[in-house]
């Protein structure tokens, strides 16, 4: 028996949603429609943030609370307007990924079971220039969510330190994002080692509540600043994406204004039309804030100078010039000088 379905009309097509009113979010009973009716809502905000960039297919087929798998690589049947773009991953492979054009592309990935969305921090124009710097504040388990304020306030202070702005976002689950608009001269080293250098700078301001460090052994009870997410091939939730959560959480933009009372919790899939209607898209004049990375990349040669050299990569990287050990603290053999 074929599967029940609807359709939507989106940019002038027609995207076919299949079980249309499976549960996705069970603490309401939100299904896969209003899913659907959230990206419609939040279009415009949903786009900006994977428009003409990769996107992977992060893939719920059972809603929220079900297993997850990545998907890099489009299905081969797949609508003949669905546009792609072939992306190098560290290993030298290669994948024909999601390249969304207009948001008929974003319902058609949500039909697949994508609760956010995954996009490259590069447009298919340029492949190896990153256009956006990407903080990401991780608290560890036990850390308050008023930390992770702190910790935000104090990259909102760096930033602007050094001509950059911030558009912060909750993660939709424990921590906060930062967006950073930059002009897309760097690649993915470059812009990684700016990210590197913005981390150890907000470390050294508030040690007791963030840090840098990549082993998790080493991080305490603190706020992880993850400058790993500006490597190539890493992906982070973008702005206006539900969750996984049984509450429907979304990774909504919000003011500086705003980061003393922000709460995770204020903003699902019931919330957003009310705030939408109240505040519309945060992120709108983000694409008008491109800056320069020359300052943060002169800290970072000012940490080299003083013998604070480059910081651990993603397990899927190959060793990179530079690096340290790739081995935990507590396992690292004294005797052997890192490279």
């Amino acid at each position: 028996m074929a599967s029940p379905y609807t359709t939507v009309e989106v940019a002038g097509r027609e995207v076919k949603v299949t079980n249309p009113d499976k549960v996705y979010f069970p603490a309401r009973g939100e299904t896969k429609l209003d899913l659907v009716q959230h990206y419609l809502l939040v279009g415009d905000g949903a786009l900006r943030g994977v428009h003409r960039r990769p996107t992977v297919l992060k893939r719920f087929p059972d809603g929220a609370t079900g297993e997850m798998f990545f998907q890099k690589r489009v299905p081969a049947n797949r609508p003949d307007w669905l546009e792609t773009a072939t992306v190098a991953f560290p290993s030298g492979r290669t994948a024909e990924e999601l390249c969304p054009a207009d948001l008929a592309h974003v319902i058609w990935a949500v039909n697949l079971g994508c609760l956010d969305l995954n996009p490259w921090a590069v447009r298919r124009w340029d492949l190896d220039h990153p256009d956006e710097l990407r903080v990401d504040l991780d608290p560890q388990p036990g850390v308050a969510f008023s930390a992770v304020r702190q910790v935000a306030a104090a990259v909102r202070d760096v930033l602007d330190e050094h001509g950059l702005v911030g558009f912060p976002k909750t993660s939709g689950s424990r921590g906060i994002h930062v967006n950073v608009r930059i002009v897309a001269t760097w690649g993915f080293v470059e812009v990684r080692r700016a990210a590197l250098a913005l981390a150890r700078e907000v470390e050294r301001r508030i040690p007791h509540l963030a840090t840098s460090k990549w082993w998790k052994e080493e991080r305490g009870d603190r706020v992880f600043i993850d400058y790993n997410q500006n490597a190539r091939d890493r992906t982070v939730a973008s702005a206006y994406s539900a969750r996984d959560n049984a509450e429907g959480m979304v990774s909504a933009p919000f003011r500086w204004d705003e980061l003393e009372s922000v709460e995770l919790e204020a903003f699902t899939l019931a919330t957003m039309p009310a705030r939408w209607a109240e505040v519309g898209d945060l992120e709108a004049t983000i694409d008008e804030h491109a800056g320069s990375l020359q300052s943060l990349l002169e800290l970072s040669a000012r940490d080299q100078e003083a013998g604070l050299g480059d910081a651990p990569w993603p397990p899927n990287f190959p060793k990179m010039a530079g690096e340290p050990r790739r081995v935990q603290p507590s396992r690292k053999r004294n005797d052997l000088p890192d490279p």
